[in-house]
Protein backbone atom coordinates (compact mmCIF):
# COMPACT_ATOMS: atom_id res chain seq x y z
CA UNK A 1 0.00 0.00 0.00
CA UNK A 2 1.46 3.52 -0.66
CA UNK A 3 1.76 6.17 2.07
CA UNK A 4 -0.98 8.19 1.05
CA UNK A 5 -3.39 5.32 1.17
CA UNK A 6 -1.93 4.55 4.83
CA UNK A 7 -2.78 8.00 6.05
CA UNK A 8 -6.00 8.37 4.16
CA UNK A 9 -6.83 4.81 5.88
CA UNK A 10 -5.89 5.87 9.38
CA UNK A 11 -7.81 9.45 8.82
CA UNK A 12 -10.97 7.46 7.82
CA UNK A 13 -10.50 4.74 11.13
CA UNK A 14 -10.33 7.85 13.22
CA UNK A 15 -13.46 9.57 12.09
CA UNK A 16 -15.38 6.18 12.43
CA UNK A 17 -14.77 5.81 15.93
CA UNK A 18 -14.66 9.30 17.32
CA UNK A 19 -10.74 8.56 18.71
CA UNK A 20 -12.23 5.37 20.92
CA UNK A 21 -11.87 1.87 19.28
CA UNK A 22 -15.38 0.70 20.20
CA UNK A 23 -16.63 -2.69 18.87
CA UNK A 24 -18.80 -0.99 16.56
CA UNK A 25 -16.15 1.38 15.40
CA UNK A 26 -13.44 -1.58 14.88
CA UNK A 27 -15.93 -3.73 12.95
CA UNK A 28 -16.65 -1.24 9.79
CA UNK A 29 -12.94 -0.18 10.20
CA UNK A 30 -12.32 -3.48 9.12
CA UNK A 31 -14.47 -3.43 6.20
CA UNK A 32 -12.97 0.16 5.36
CA UNK A 33 -9.52 -1.00 5.91
CA UNK A 34 -9.94 -4.09 3.04
CA UNK A 35 -11.99 -2.03 0.57
CA UNK A 36 -9.28 0.92 0.95
CA UNK A 37 -6.13 -1.59 1.00
CA UNK A 38 -7.56 -3.16 -2.28
CA UNK A 39 -7.97 0.49 -3.80
CA UNK A 40 -4.54 1.52 -3.03
CA UNK A 41 -2.63 -1.52 -3.42
CA UNK A 42 -3.04 -0.68 -7.63
CA UNK A 43 -0.14 1.21 -8.14
CA UNK A 44 0.36 2.93 -12.00
CA UNK A 45 4.00 1.72 -11.99
CA UNK A 46 3.60 -1.87 -12.69
CA UNK A 47 0.63 -1.55 -14.84
CA UNK A 48 1.15 -2.98 -18.52
CA UNK A 49 -1.49 -2.28 -21.33
CA UNK A 50 -4.14 -4.79 -22.94
CA UNK A 51 -6.42 -4.83 -25.59
CA UNK A 52 -8.88 -1.95 -25.36
CA UNK A 53 -6.77 0.50 -22.81
CA UNK A 54 -7.20 -2.18 -19.84
CA UNK A 55 -4.25 -3.06 -17.69
CA UNK A 56 -2.51 -6.65 -17.08
CA UNK A 57 1.32 -8.60 -15.14
CA UNK A 58 3.57 -9.27 -17.75
CA UNK A 59 2.46 -12.33 -20.14
CA UNK A 60 -0.62 -12.11 -20.84
CA UNK A 61 -1.95 -10.85 -24.07
CA UNK A 62 -3.85 -8.42 -26.65
CA UNK A 63 -6.66 -9.51 -29.29
CA UNK A 64 -5.56 -8.77 -32.45
CA UNK A 65 -7.33 -5.92 -34.32
CA UNK A 66 -9.38 -7.49 -36.99
CA UNK A 67 -12.02 -4.75 -37.47
CA UNK A 68 -10.06 -1.55 -38.18
CA UNK A 69 -10.24 -0.22 -42.02
CA UNK A 70 -9.45 2.70 -44.18
CA UNK A 71 -11.34 3.86 -46.99
CA UNK A 72 -9.33 5.68 -49.70
CA UNK A 73 -10.44 7.10 -53.31
CA UNK A 74 -9.06 4.20 -55.72
CA UNK A 75 -6.13 5.44 -58.38
CA UNK A 76 -5.35 3.76 -61.42
CA UNK A 77 -7.32 1.63 -63.93
CA UNK A 78 -10.73 0.38 -63.78
CA UNK A 79 -10.70 -1.62 -66.92
CA UNK A 80 -12.68 -4.63 -67.29
CA UNK A 81 -12.23 -5.33 -71.63
CA UNK A 82 -16.06 -6.15 -71.16
CA UNK A 83 -16.59 -7.60 -75.02
CA UNK A 84 -20.12 -8.56 -76.33
CA UNK A 85 -19.20 -10.17 -79.36
CA UNK A 86 -16.85 -12.22 -76.90
CA UNK A 87 -19.91 -14.31 -75.32
CA UNK A 88 -20.86 -17.06 -76.78
CA UNK A 89 -24.89 -16.73 -75.98
CA UNK A 90 -24.37 -13.44 -77.98
CA UNK A 91 -23.62 -15.68 -81.47
CA UNK A 92 -25.87 -18.25 -83.53
CA UNK A 93 -24.21 -21.69 -84.29
CA UNK A 94 -26.85 -23.33 -86.62
CA UNK A 95 -24.95 -26.06 -88.61
CA UNK A 96 -22.37 -28.82 -87.37
CA UNK A 97 -19.91 -30.78 -88.41
CA UNK A 98 -18.53 -33.60 -86.91
CA UNK A 99 -15.28 -34.87 -86.57
CA UNK A 100 -14.74 -38.60 -84.66
CA UNK A 101 -10.60 -39.43 -84.82
CA UNK A 102 -10.39 -43.38 -84.45
CA UNK A 103 -8.38 -46.01 -86.69
CA UNK A 104 -10.25 -44.08 -89.46
CA UNK A 105 -11.39 -40.43 -89.45
CA UNK A 106 -15.36 -40.47 -89.56
CA UNK A 107 -16.25 -36.76 -90.72
CA UNK A 108 -20.05 -35.67 -90.86
CA UNK A 109 -20.42 -32.56 -93.35
CA UNK A 110 -23.85 -31.59 -94.34
CA UNK A 111 -22.58 -28.17 -95.90
CA UNK A 112 -20.03 -29.85 -98.62
CA UNK A 113 -22.57 -28.24 -101.21
CA UNK A 114 -22.69 -24.60 -98.67
CA UNK A 115 -19.45 -23.61 -98.41
CA UNK A 116 -17.58 -26.06 -96.12
CA UNK A 117 -14.66 -28.42 -97.64
CA UNK A 118 -13.31 -31.22 -95.47
CA UNK A 119 -10.38 -32.99 -96.91
CA UNK A 120 -8.11 -35.94 -95.31
CA UNK A 121 -4.73 -37.10 -95.72
CA UNK A 122 -2.50 -39.40 -93.58
CA UNK A 123 -5.17 -38.11 -90.21
CA UNK A 124 -4.63 -34.51 -90.71
CA UNK A 125 -7.74 -33.11 -91.05
CA UNK A 126 -7.71 -29.92 -93.47
CA UNK A 127 -11.48 -27.68 -93.10
CA UNK A 128 -11.46 -24.74 -95.78
CA UNK A 129 -15.29 -23.05 -94.79
CA UNK A 130 -16.47 -19.54 -96.44
CA UNK A 131 -20.33 -20.73 -94.59
CA UNK A 132 -21.62 -18.43 -91.39
CA UNK A 133 -22.93 -20.28 -88.27
CA UNK A 134 -21.18 -23.54 -88.28
CA UNK A 135 -20.37 -25.93 -85.01
CA UNK A 136 -17.38 -28.14 -85.64
CA UNK A 137 -17.11 -30.94 -83.26
CA UNK A 138 -14.18 -33.37 -82.40
CA UNK A 139 -13.70 -36.26 -80.85
CA UNK A 140 -12.30 -39.50 -80.54
CA UNK A 141 -8.27 -40.32 -80.36
CA UNK A 142 -5.24 -39.80 -82.89
CA UNK A 143 -1.61 -40.17 -82.43
CA UNK A 144 -0.70 -39.09 -85.64
CA UNK A 145 -3.08 -36.37 -87.06
CA UNK A 146 -4.25 -32.97 -86.89
CA UNK A 147 -7.29 -30.37 -87.60
CA UNK A 148 -6.14 -26.85 -89.22
CA UNK A 149 -9.25 -24.57 -90.30
CA UNK A 150 -9.50 -21.65 -92.72
CA UNK A 151 -12.42 -19.91 -92.16
CA UNK A 152 -13.92 -16.54 -93.41
CA UNK A 153 -16.29 -16.70 -90.95
CA UNK A 154 -16.39 -17.04 -87.14
CA UNK A 155 -17.17 -20.27 -86.08
CA UNK A 156 -17.91 -22.62 -82.54
CA UNK A 157 -14.59 -25.79 -82.32
CA UNK A 158 -16.49 -27.81 -79.70
CA UNK A 159 -13.90 -30.42 -78.44
CA UNK A 160 -15.87 -33.34 -77.21
CA UNK A 161 -13.41 -35.98 -75.47
CA UNK A 162 -10.85 -35.51 -78.48
CA UNK A 163 -7.39 -36.33 -77.59
CA UNK A 164 -4.89 -35.05 -80.74
CA UNK A 165 -0.98 -36.11 -81.09
CA UNK A 166 0.79 -34.29 -83.83
CA UNK A 167 4.40 -35.17 -84.43
CA UNK A 168 4.98 -32.49 -86.97
CA UNK A 169 2.99 -29.86 -86.20
CA UNK A 170 0.11 -28.20 -84.32
CA UNK A 171 -2.33 -30.73 -83.17
CA UNK A 172 -4.97 -27.42 -83.74
CA UNK A 173 -4.41 -24.78 -86.64
CA UNK A 174 -6.38 -22.02 -86.99
CA UNK A 175 -5.56 -20.11 -90.09
CA UNK A 176 -8.45 -17.84 -89.28
CA UNK A 177 -8.55 -14.22 -88.49
CA UNK A 178 -11.52 -14.83 -87.09
CA UNK A 179 -13.22 -14.98 -83.56
CA UNK A 180 -12.83 -18.65 -82.92
CA UNK A 181 -15.08 -19.88 -79.71
CA UNK A 182 -13.49 -22.88 -78.09
CA UNK A 183 -16.12 -24.98 -76.19
CA UNK A 184 -15.01 -27.60 -73.95
CA UNK A 185 -18.20 -29.24 -73.71
CA UNK A 186 -18.78 -29.96 -69.83
CA UNK A 187 -17.61 -33.36 -68.66
CA UNK A 188 -15.21 -34.29 -71.41
CA UNK A 189 -10.95 -34.05 -71.40
CA UNK A 190 -9.76 -33.02 -73.96
CA UNK A 191 -5.68 -33.22 -74.74
CA UNK A 192 -3.53 -31.63 -77.63
CA UNK A 193 -0.04 -32.29 -78.54
CA UNK A 194 2.69 -31.18 -80.93
CA UNK A 195 5.96 -32.04 -82.20
CA UNK A 196 8.67 -31.22 -81.23
CA UNK A 197 9.67 -30.04 -85.03
CA UNK A 198 7.45 -28.28 -87.35
CA UNK A 199 7.03 -29.25 -90.76
CA UNK A 200 6.65 -25.67 -92.80
CA UNK A 201 3.24 -25.24 -94.64
CA UNK A 202 4.12 -22.28 -96.76
CA UNK A 203 4.68 -19.06 -94.66
CA UNK A 204 1.66 -19.96 -92.31
CA UNK A 205 2.31 -18.83 -88.95
CA UNK A 206 2.19 -21.79 -86.24
CA UNK A 207 3.98 -20.90 -82.96
CA UNK A 208 2.13 -23.88 -80.78
CA UNK A 209 0.48 -26.66 -79.96
CA UNK A 210 -3.34 -24.89 -80.29
CA UNK A 211 -2.20 -22.10 -82.48
CA UNK A 212 -5.00 -19.11 -83.72
CA UNK A 213 -4.44 -16.15 -85.74
CA UNK A 214 -7.72 -14.44 -84.40
CA UNK A 215 -9.56 -14.58 -81.55
CA UNK A 216 -9.73 -17.48 -79.25
CA UNK A 217 -12.24 -17.47 -76.71
CA UNK A 218 -12.49 -20.64 -74.21
CA UNK A 219 -16.03 -21.46 -72.69
CA UNK A 220 -17.77 -24.56 -71.18
CA UNK A 221 -16.88 -26.25 -68.34
CA UNK A 222 -14.43 -29.31 -69.70
CA UNK A 223 -10.85 -29.74 -69.17
CA UNK A 224 -8.34 -28.91 -71.44
CA UNK A 225 -4.70 -30.94 -71.33
CA UNK A 226 -1.81 -28.83 -73.79
CA UNK A 227 1.71 -29.75 -73.97
CA UNK A 228 4.28 -28.15 -76.03
CA UNK A 229 7.23 -29.70 -77.20
CA UNK A 230 8.02 -27.04 -79.89
CA UNK A 231 7.11 -23.81 -78.50
CA UNK A 232 4.31 -22.30 -76.88
CA UNK A 233 1.13 -24.40 -75.69
CA UNK A 234 -1.43 -21.87 -76.93
CA UNK A 235 -0.75 -19.14 -78.83
CA UNK A 236 -2.80 -16.40 -80.90
CA UNK A 237 -2.09 -13.64 -83.23
CA UNK A 238 -4.79 -11.70 -81.71
CA UNK A 239 -6.03 -12.25 -78.25
CA UNK A 240 -6.95 -15.02 -76.22
CA UNK A 241 -10.21 -14.78 -73.58
CA UNK A 242 -11.28 -17.25 -70.98
CA UNK A 243 -14.18 -17.42 -69.47
CA UNK A 244 -14.82 -20.68 -68.69
CA UNK A 245 -13.03 -24.39 -68.36
CA UNK A 246 -10.29 -25.98 -67.07
CA UNK A 247 -6.61 -25.59 -69.09
CA UNK A 248 -4.13 -27.60 -67.81
CA UNK A 249 -0.61 -26.63 -69.67
CA UNK A 250 1.25 -29.93 -68.38
CA UNK A 251 4.37 -28.20 -70.27
CA UNK A 252 6.03 -26.17 -72.78
CA UNK A 253 9.23 -25.49 -74.43
CA UNK A 254 8.64 -21.80 -73.95
CA UNK A 255 5.37 -20.14 -73.12
CA UNK A 256 2.38 -21.88 -71.39
CA UNK A 257 0.02 -19.02 -73.33
CA UNK A 258 1.42 -16.37 -75.74
CA UNK A 259 -0.73 -13.58 -77.36
CA UNK A 260 0.03 -10.68 -79.36
CA UNK A 261 -2.61 -8.14 -78.74
CA UNK A 262 -4.31 -8.88 -75.36
CA UNK A 263 -5.21 -11.51 -72.52
CA UNK A 264 -8.29 -11.27 -70.96
CA UNK A 265 -9.66 -13.38 -67.95
CA UNK A 266 -13.49 -13.56 -66.49
CA UNK A 267 -13.22 -16.97 -65.06
CA UNK A 268 -12.27 -20.57 -65.95
CA UNK A 269 -8.82 -22.15 -64.23
CA UNK A 270 -5.26 -22.56 -65.21
CA UNK A 271 -2.36 -24.35 -64.61
CA UNK A 272 0.48 -23.86 -66.68
CA UNK A 273 3.94 -25.40 -66.43
CA UNK A 274 6.36 -23.95 -68.97
CA UNK A 275 10.10 -23.36 -69.27
CA UNK A 276 9.39 -19.70 -70.37
CA UNK A 277 6.97 -17.40 -69.62
CA UNK A 278 3.48 -18.61 -68.02
CA UNK A 279 1.00 -15.80 -69.91
CA UNK A 280 3.06 -13.40 -72.09
CA UNK A 281 1.10 -10.69 -74.67
CA UNK A 282 3.57 -9.45 -76.31
CA UNK A 283 2.05 -5.52 -77.71
CA UNK A 284 -0.76 -5.33 -75.62
CA UNK A 285 -2.60 -5.43 -72.58
CA UNK A 286 -3.51 -7.96 -69.86
CA UNK A 287 -6.84 -7.85 -67.96
CA UNK A 288 -7.77 -10.77 -65.44
CA UNK A 289 -11.55 -10.23 -64.02
CA UNK A 290 -11.96 -13.31 -62.23
CA UNK A 291 -10.38 -17.60 -62.31
CA UNK A 292 -7.83 -19.33 -60.62
CA UNK A 293 -4.41 -19.30 -62.17
CA UNK A 294 -1.74 -21.70 -60.67
CA UNK A 295 1.82 -20.51 -62.82
CA UNK A 296 5.35 -22.55 -62.34
CA UNK A 297 8.18 -21.08 -64.75
CA UNK A 298 11.48 -20.39 -65.39
CA UNK A 299 10.81 -17.11 -66.13
CA UNK A 300 8.07 -14.53 -66.14
CA UNK A 301 4.64 -15.41 -64.39
CA UNK A 302 2.19 -12.64 -66.44
CA UNK A 303 3.66 -10.18 -68.31
CA UNK A 304 2.87 -7.32 -70.87
CA UNK A 305 5.19 -5.91 -72.70
CA UNK A 306 5.79 -4.23 -76.26
CA UNK A 307 8.32 -5.74 -78.72
CA UNK A 308 8.58 -3.47 -81.70
CA UNK A 309 5.52 -1.01 -81.63
CA UNK A 310 6.36 1.87 -78.56
CA UNK A 311 2.67 3.40 -79.22
CA UNK A 312 1.23 0.25 -77.78
CA UNK A 313 0.09 0.72 -74.38
CA UNK A 314 0.65 -2.89 -72.14
CA UNK A 315 -0.67 -1.98 -69.24
CA UNK A 316 -2.18 -4.59 -66.57
CA UNK A 317 -5.00 -4.68 -64.62
CA UNK A 318 -6.28 -7.13 -62.01
CA UNK A 319 -10.04 -6.93 -60.77
CA UNK A 320 -9.85 -10.29 -59.03
CA UNK A 321 -9.41 -13.80 -59.16
CA UNK A 322 -6.51 -16.47 -57.38
CA UNK A 323 -3.17 -16.05 -58.73
CA UNK A 324 -0.22 -17.98 -57.73
CA UNK A 325 3.00 -17.36 -59.51
CA UNK A 326 6.40 -20.01 -58.71
CA UNK A 327 9.18 -18.55 -60.96
CA UNK A 328 12.95 -19.85 -60.66
CA UNK A 329 14.25 -16.83 -63.02
CA UNK A 330 11.83 -14.49 -64.08
CA UNK A 331 10.01 -12.16 -62.18
CA UNK A 332 6.03 -12.80 -60.82
CA UNK A 333 4.12 -9.99 -62.41
CA UNK A 334 5.62 -7.21 -65.19
CA UNK A 335 4.33 -4.80 -67.31
CA UNK A 336 6.04 -2.24 -69.73
CA UNK A 337 3.69 -0.10 -69.18
CA UNK A 338 0.79 0.56 -65.53
CA UNK A 339 -0.12 -2.12 -63.54
CA UNK A 340 -3.47 -1.79 -61.57
CA UNK A 341 -4.18 -4.08 -58.28
CA UNK A 342 -8.25 -3.76 -57.92
CA UNK A 343 -8.68 -7.05 -55.95
CA UNK A 344 -7.99 -11.01 -56.55
CA UNK A 345 -5.62 -12.82 -53.72
CA UNK A 346 -2.20 -12.82 -55.40
CA UNK A 347 0.83 -14.60 -54.41
CA UNK A 348 4.34 -14.70 -56.53
CA UNK A 349 7.56 -16.42 -54.90
CA UNK A 350 10.35 -15.31 -57.80
CA UNK A 351 13.80 -15.14 -58.08
CA UNK A 352 13.55 -11.38 -60.29
CA UNK A 353 11.15 -8.90 -58.86
CA UNK A 354 7.64 -10.24 -57.34
CA UNK A 355 5.66 -7.47 -58.62
CA UNK A 356 7.19 -4.80 -61.82
CA UNK A 357 6.20 -2.02 -63.69
CA UNK A 358 8.03 0.49 -65.92
CA UNK A 359 6.03 3.86 -65.29
CA UNK A 360 3.38 3.24 -62.45
CA UNK A 361 1.91 0.21 -59.66
CA UNK A 362 -1.80 1.15 -57.95
CA UNK A 363 -2.61 -1.38 -55.62
CA UNK A 364 -6.26 -0.19 -54.56
CA UNK A 365 -7.13 -3.66 -53.22
CA UNK A 366 -6.95 -7.71 -52.71
CA UNK A 367 -4.36 -9.30 -50.68
CA UNK A 368 -0.94 -9.43 -51.73
CA UNK A 369 2.41 -11.49 -51.25
CA UNK A 370 5.22 -11.11 -52.96
CA UNK A 371 8.29 -12.88 -51.87
CA UNK A 372 11.88 -12.18 -53.79
CA UNK A 373 14.67 -14.22 -53.29
CA UNK A 374 17.15 -12.01 -55.29
CA UNK A 375 15.37 -8.36 -56.31
CA UNK A 376 13.13 -6.11 -54.89
CA UNK A 377 9.73 -7.49 -53.93
CA UNK A 378 7.23 -4.67 -55.35
CA UNK A 379 9.17 -2.40 -57.88
CA UNK A 380 7.80 0.70 -59.89
CA UNK A 381 10.21 2.12 -62.08
CA UNK A 382 8.21 5.00 -61.51
CA UNK A 383 5.51 5.67 -59.38
CA UNK A 384 3.30 3.72 -56.63
CA UNK A 385 0.02 4.45 -55.07
CA UNK A 386 -1.47 2.18 -52.59
CA UNK A 387 -5.25 2.94 -51.72
CA UNK A 388 -6.16 -0.45 -50.01
CA UNK A 389 -5.22 -3.86 -49.93
CA UNK A 390 -3.67 -6.09 -47.60
CA UNK A 391 0.38 -6.08 -48.59
CA UNK A 392 2.93 -8.24 -47.64
CA UNK A 393 6.41 -7.52 -49.79
CA UNK A 394 9.64 -9.91 -49.13
CA UNK A 395 12.37 -8.32 -50.57
CA UNK A 396 16.15 -9.76 -50.77
CA UNK A 397 19.25 -8.29 -48.21
CA UNK A 398 20.60 -4.70 -49.14
CA UNK A 399 20.56 -2.92 -51.70
CA UNK A 400 17.01 -5.01 -52.24
CA UNK A 401 13.77 -3.58 -51.00
CA UNK A 402 10.26 -4.58 -49.98
CA UNK A 403 8.91 -1.62 -52.27
CA UNK A 404 10.98 0.48 -54.46
CA UNK A 405 10.12 3.15 -56.70
CA UNK A 406 13.09 4.98 -56.75
CA UNK A 407 13.27 8.44 -55.43
CA UNK A 408 9.80 8.95 -57.12
CA UNK A 409 6.50 9.44 -55.65
CA UNK A 410 5.43 6.79 -52.81
CA UNK A 411 1.42 7.71 -52.12
CA UNK A 412 -0.03 5.73 -49.27
CA UNK A 413 -3.78 6.76 -48.77
CA UNK A 414 -5.18 3.36 -47.20
CA UNK A 415 -4.42 -0.27 -46.81
CA UNK A 416 -2.27 -2.94 -44.92
CA UNK A 417 1.42 -2.56 -45.74
CA UNK A 418 4.16 -4.70 -44.87
CA UNK A 419 7.61 -4.43 -46.66
CA UNK A 420 10.43 -6.06 -45.61
CA UNK A 421 14.07 -6.60 -46.80
CA UNK A 422 17.63 -4.75 -47.25
CA UNK A 423 15.78 -1.58 -47.29
CA UNK A 424 13.11 -0.03 -48.76
CA UNK A 425 11.90 3.20 -50.57
CA UNK A 426 10.28 6.01 -48.05
CA UNK A 427 6.57 6.89 -48.43
CA UNK A 428 6.05 10.51 -49.68
CA UNK A 429 4.76 12.37 -46.80
CA UNK A 430 3.46 15.11 -48.57
CA UNK A 431 1.16 12.71 -50.38
CA UNK A 432 0.37 10.05 -48.10
CA UNK A 433 -2.59 10.28 -45.71
CA UNK A 434 -1.97 7.25 -43.94
CA UNK A 435 1.44 7.00 -41.49
CA UNK A 436 3.73 5.00 -42.38
CA UNK A 437 7.44 3.72 -40.09
CA UNK A 438 10.74 2.42 -41.27
CA UNK A 439 12.35 -0.02 -38.43
CA UNK A 440 15.31 -1.85 -38.34
CA UNK A 441 15.50 -5.41 -38.72
CA UNK A 442 14.04 -8.37 -37.61
CA UNK A 443 14.15 -12.30 -37.46
CA UNK A 444 13.10 -15.38 -39.32
CA UNK A 445 10.08 -17.01 -37.96
CA UNK A 446 10.15 -14.93 -35.13
CA UNK A 447 6.62 -12.69 -34.61
CA UNK A 448 6.74 -9.27 -34.21
CA UNK A 449 4.13 -7.45 -32.47
CA UNK A 450 3.40 -3.58 -32.53
CA UNK A 451 0.81 -1.80 -30.23
CA UNK A 452 0.12 1.94 -29.02
CA UNK A 453 0.56 2.39 -25.07
CA UNK A 454 -3.12 2.42 -24.60
CA UNK A 455 -3.05 -1.37 -25.86
CA UNK A 456 -4.34 -1.37 -29.08
CA UNK A 457 -2.62 -3.72 -31.65
CA UNK A 458 -1.54 -2.63 -34.51
CA UNK A 459 0.69 -4.86 -36.22
CA UNK A 460 0.89 -8.93 -35.53
CA UNK A 461 3.66 -10.78 -37.88
CA UNK A 462 5.54 -13.89 -38.22
CA UNK A 463 8.85 -12.45 -40.08
CA UNK A 464 9.32 -14.95 -43.28
CA UNK A 465 12.66 -14.53 -43.50
CA UNK A 466 16.04 -12.42 -41.68
CA UNK A 467 15.57 -8.66 -42.82
CA UNK A 468 16.98 -5.25 -41.59
CA UNK A 469 14.51 -3.02 -42.69
CA UNK A 470 10.64 -2.90 -42.29
CA UNK A 471 8.30 -0.58 -43.68
CA UNK A 472 4.68 -0.48 -41.88
CA UNK A 473 1.55 1.03 -42.89
CA UNK A 474 -1.84 0.78 -41.42
CA UNK A 475 -4.76 2.50 -40.69
CA UNK A 476 -4.55 1.57 -37.06
CA UNK A 477 -1.38 3.85 -36.87
CA UNK A 478 -1.61 6.81 -35.95
CA UNK A 479 0.13 10.49 -35.59
CA UNK A 480 2.09 11.25 -32.24
CA UNK A 481 1.17 8.21 -30.63
CA UNK A 482 3.77 6.00 -29.07
CA UNK A 483 4.01 2.78 -29.41
CA UNK A 484 5.95 -0.62 -28.16
CA UNK A 485 7.51 -2.99 -30.07
CA UNK A 486 7.45 -6.70 -29.20
CA UNK A 487 9.35 -9.81 -30.57
CA UNK A 488 8.09 -13.38 -29.43
CA UNK A 489 5.56 -14.43 -28.21
CA UNK A 490 2.69 -16.37 -29.69
CA UNK A 491 -0.66 -16.62 -31.26
CA UNK A 492 -3.61 -18.44 -30.25
CA UNK A 493 -6.66 -18.76 -32.33
CA UNK A 494 -5.21 -17.01 -35.08
CA UNK A 495 -5.62 -16.30 -38.46
CA UNK A 496 -2.63 -14.95 -40.77
CA UNK A 497 -2.29 -13.74 -44.80
CA UNK A 498 1.00 -14.65 -45.40
CA UNK A 499 2.38 -13.99 -41.85
CA UNK A 500 0.21 -11.18 -41.06
CA UNK A 501 -2.46 -11.81 -38.57
CA UNK A 502 -5.66 -10.50 -39.02
CA UNK A 503 -7.31 -11.98 -35.91
CA UNK A 504 -6.51 -14.42 -32.58
CA UNK A 505 -4.98 -13.28 -29.58
CA UNK A 506 -0.96 -12.44 -29.23
CA UNK A 507 0.52 -13.50 -26.29
CA UNK A 508 2.91 -10.90 -25.28
CA UNK A 509 6.86 -11.72 -25.75
CA UNK A 510 9.30 -9.55 -25.34
CA UNK A 511 9.62 -5.68 -25.52
CA UNK A 512 12.42 -5.01 -28.02
CA UNK A 513 11.51 -0.88 -28.87
CA UNK A 514 9.60 2.00 -28.68
CA UNK A 515 8.60 4.76 -30.77
CA UNK A 516 7.02 7.79 -31.66
CA UNK A 517 4.81 8.91 -34.73
CA UNK A 518 6.24 12.10 -34.54
CA UNK A 519 5.06 12.84 -38.51
CA UNK A 520 3.40 11.14 -41.57
CA UNK A 521 6.45 9.19 -42.29
CA UNK A 522 8.14 7.98 -38.95
CA UNK A 523 12.09 6.50 -39.52
CA UNK A 524 12.94 4.70 -36.39
CA UNK A 525 15.75 2.49 -38.00
CA UNK A 526 16.23 0.51 -41.43
CA UNK A 527 17.85 1.68 -44.39
CA UNK A 528 15.66 3.95 -47.47
CA UNK A 529 17.90 2.80 -49.88
CA UNK A 530 17.51 3.98 -53.63
CA UNK A 531 13.95 5.71 -53.02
Amino acid sequence: MTSEGNEFLKKSLTSLSGGKASKRATAMSAVLFLVLATLFSCSKESDNVTAGGGTSTTGTSIAIDSTTTSVSTPEGSTATATNADDLLANSIFSSTVTIGFGTTSTITNPLSAKGVTITEANGDVTINSTASEVEYILSGTTTNGSVKIYSDKKFKLTLNGVTITNADGPAINIQSGKRSFLVLNDNTTNTLTDGATYTASGTEDMKGTLFSEGQLIFTGNGTLNVRSNYKHAISSDDYVRILSGTINVTGAASDGIHTNDAFIADGGTVSITASGDGIQCDEGYIVINNGMFTINVADKGISAAYDTDTTIDPYLVINGGTIAINSTAGEGIETKSTMTINGGNITTKTLDDGLNAKSFIYINGGNIYAYSTSNDAIDSNGKITVTGGKIVAVGAASPEEGFDCDNNTFKITGGILVGVAGATSSPTASASTQPAVILGGGTANQLVNIQSNDGAESLTFLIPRTYTTMLFSSPKLKVNTSYKVYTGGSVTNGTNLNGLYTRGTYVIGTQSSTFTTSSMVTKVGGNTGRG
